[in-house]
């Protein structure tokens, strides 16, 4: 268990917690989730130790061991795999080099005799000689070849180090287990395993991830982090946000009814104060408007973009047809129609392999052989995953760019839509040339909906966004009547999305009508 009391830290005159009062139990997965900047990775190195507060503690009983996911790969470069996965227990580790230290010694006197003695019953009571083979067989569990078991980590491709830093923070059992972003980097396969295991976990787990369906698997409380203040909710994210706007909307609501009679008192109170026949009257309302309270609504210092996909016309039933479509050196033969409704993610190892496909589907690929052919009722509208083209040749302000994709020439229309995607006020005059990754997306998809297509075709269009961001692409994505293709590592949108799955590589090896949650206990069984 973890106890956090009144703890406050501020950088200068910035103010990132102040108060904080709470307790991480046993049994208990807690994902902490906050706007970029509210210090979620802060508040992680805060009940690590890593960083002491101005104010207040974090107690953590004595007898029990804390565990946190390393960030920094190249911190055990001159240590073999099995060795940094026992360094997740410091002590064993000690003791384990004390006693090399005195059997290299050979002749020992009677205090160190005593002192080995000592060193091997504390060893046991760790149960010391299973821990190389428990470490071994976690590097298993989480497909880190056994060849690379005893190789040093400076020799090991980043992708597996990230697998032994996890084994790492996992290693013998600890009583309280942090991880920050635990799923960056990972297949989908060690997802699922990382999943069962802290849902197996039967001590204190406490998570930092923008993995929106790993956080809904596993969390049991969400930790929010706003205005300096962390609120902890019963429930994995999506009920969070289900509630947490539910609560706001109520708010809104009740808001608007106090105002509205504190108005109607007001007006009574101002006409009928100095009427003696309405004397009465007025002091009883005057009494009931200094009781009327309007609560202070402050907003989140989240902010959604508004993302909805809407388009004119109707859908005739030809929607897609492609028929034997090669890419020299990619994919060869492809062929696959989609129907009305059908909304298809797109699998792959390969991520050039869904670009090509991509680009040739939106027409920006001209380089093919075999056909593909769209109904006469279909606009395909692309989101690639490189939109540098689109920014890094334009001279102009974001206003200007966003009139490129519309008739409208209004300013108040254009800047309207740029305000959808947080770009109010001085944001909008930004010139195109100098947005960040996240900035270009949320451009990018306002330009999709400017356009009004109505079959959506979108590569990796989670990158670079954050996780309020996403989950409004999420929601506009359910939202949309029309047909889509699209790729993502974000599974919580193929999960919410996706009614048909196609798995492509060099050809297409799985091609269903089926949810990703049913495709992926089907490719278990197998």
């Amino acid at each position: 268990m973890i106890t956090v009391s009144g703890v406050s830290l501020q950088f200068g005159s910035r103010k990132l917690f102040e108060d904080v009062n709470l307790k991480f139990n046993k049994g208990n997965c807690y994902g902490v989730i906050g706007a970029n900047g509210a210090g979620k990775s802060t508040f992680m190195k805060i009940l690590s130790g890593e960083i002491e507060p101005n104010k207040g503690e974090v107690i953590i009983p004595k007898n029990e061991r804390l565990s946190v996911l390393e960030q920094n790969q190249e911190k055990y470069n001159d240590c073999t795999a099995v060795r940094t996965v026992l360094l997740g227990h410091k002590r064993l580790v000690e003791i384990m080099d004390e006693q090399e230290m005195y059997y290299a010694k050979g002749d020992l006197t009677d205090e160190e005799g005593e002192k080995l003695a000592y060193l091997t019953q504390e060893f046991m009571d760790m149960n010391g000689w299973e821990a190389e083979s428990e470490a071994q067989a976690l590097l298993n569990s989480l497909d880190v070849p056994s060849d690379l078991h005893y190789e040093l980590m400076a020799n090991i491709d980043s992708k597996i180090k990230v697998k032994i830093l996890l084994a790492q923070a996992l290693f013998s059992n600890p009583d309280n287990l942090i991880l920050d972003e635990p799923t960056n980097n990972l297949d989908v396969k060690t997802i699922r395993w990382l999943e069962n295991f802290i849902l197996n976990f039967e001590n204190t787990v406490i998570i930092v991830s923008h993995n929106r369906h790993f956080l809904n698997k596993v969390c049991t409380n969400i930790c929010d982090i706003d205005y300096g203040k962390i609120n902890m909710f019963v429930g994995n994210y999506d009920f969070w946000y289900e509630s947490s706007q539910l609560m706001l909307r109520q708010m809104k609501d009740q808001n608007k009814k106090a105002e509205q009679r504190a108005k109607e008192l007001q007006e009574f109170i101002a006409r009928f104060s100095a009427n003696a026949s309405k004397s009465r009257q007025a002091t009883s309302r005057k009494k009931e408007l200094e009781r009327l309270t309007i609560e202070d609504l402050k907003p989140s210092s989240r902010k959604y973009p508004y993302i909805d996909f809407k388009f004119e016309g109707r859908i005739g039933n030809d929607i897609l047809m492609v028929k034997n479509l090669s890419k020299e050196g990619l994919f060869s033969n492809i062929s696959f129609t989609l129907h009305k409704d059908e909304k298809v993610a797109l699998i792959s190892q390969n991520s050039s392999v869904v670009k090509a496909l991509c680009d040739i589907l939106a027409g920006v690929d001209k380089d093919y052989t075999g056909e593909v052919i769209w109904g006469k009722t279909i606009t395909p509208t692309y989101l690639p995953q490189d939109n540098n083209e689109f920014f890094e040749d334009y001279d102009g302000n974001l206003v200007q760019w966003i009139s490129q994709f519309t008739k409208e020439t209004e300013a108040s229309f254009l800047r309207g839509w740029l305000g959808r995607m947080l770009f109010s006020g001085e944001e909008a005059e930004k010139s195109a040339k100098v947005l960040s990754g996240g900035e270009k997306v949320r451009c990018m998809l306002a330009r999709m909906m400017l356009i009004g297509g109505n079959f959506l075709i979108m590569d990796e269009p989670t990158n670079h966004l954050d996780l309020e961001s996403i989950t409004a692409l999420n929601k506009g994505m359910e939202r949309f009547d029309g047909n889509m293709i699209f790729a993502t590592h974000d599974e919580e949108i193929i999960s919410t999305v996706a009614n048909r799955i196609i798995r492509i590589n060099s050809t297409i090896e799985y091609d269903k009508n089926i949810s990703y949650e049913d495709y992926l206990i089907e490719q278990e069984g197998k």
